[in-house]
């Protein structure tokens, strides 16, 4: 019997700092780029992408894995006012991290970090339908499809496909942290 050892990396997650967009550009680039999960046109200028991680009122994080940045989100309030407890997030993870588990890793982390600024749910405004991953992953982390909005993104490839708004409330994240603990 032949033994195959799998590496497993690491993952960091710390507050992400002005100093780190230069290697956060790269990753936004990218995504943007493939036209097939966010709203950003592939030549979206640096500051405007440098606003939207670091604008006011944002909490961002950066996923770091052998020494270098591999993913990173964000966190606001989803509407000001009297919806200001209802929280709102986005994500990149960089393509060649796909699959690694550096999105789960993200979700979990930014569930609890909502929860403990003081937010009472997350929506996500805008989950392209095609992008079947990250719809799998919010809906394993408890998120469920509360509308879809017909036609409302203009894919790449495919042209125009529905996005979806993911809600979930953070009154139970005590309970998800348990399970998260023992889930490893």
């Amino acid at each position: 019997m032949r033994v195959v050892a799998v590496v497993v990396p690491t993952f960091t997650i710390r507050p992400a700092t002005d100093a780190d967009f230069d290697a956060m550009w790269p990753i936004f680039q990218e995504i943007v780029a493939a036209g097939d999960t966010y709203v950003f046109a592939p030549d979206t200028p640096r500051a405007d992408a440098l606003a939207y991680w670091f604008g006011p009122g944002i909490a961002s994080w950066v996923v770091e894995a052998e020494g270098r940045i591999v993913g990173m989100y964000k966190i606001v309030r989803n509407q000001p006012g009297l919806g200001s407890h209802v929280a709102n997030a986005s994500f990149m993870v960089a393509p060649s991290y796909a699959g690694r588990g550096v999105g789960r890793h993200m979700g979990r982390h930014c569930l609890r970090e909502a929860r403990r600024s003081g937010f009472r749910a997350m929506q996500f405004n805008f989950v392209v339908s095609t992008n079947t991953a990250a719809v799998a992953l919010w809906r394993s982390l408890g998120f469920a499809i509360v509308g879809s909005l017909p036609g409302a993104f203009r894919h790449r490839d495919l042209g125009y496909v529905d996005a979806y708004v993911m809600y979930r409330s953070l009154e139970d994240i005590e309970l998800l942290q348990s399970r998260i603990s023992t889930e490893g």
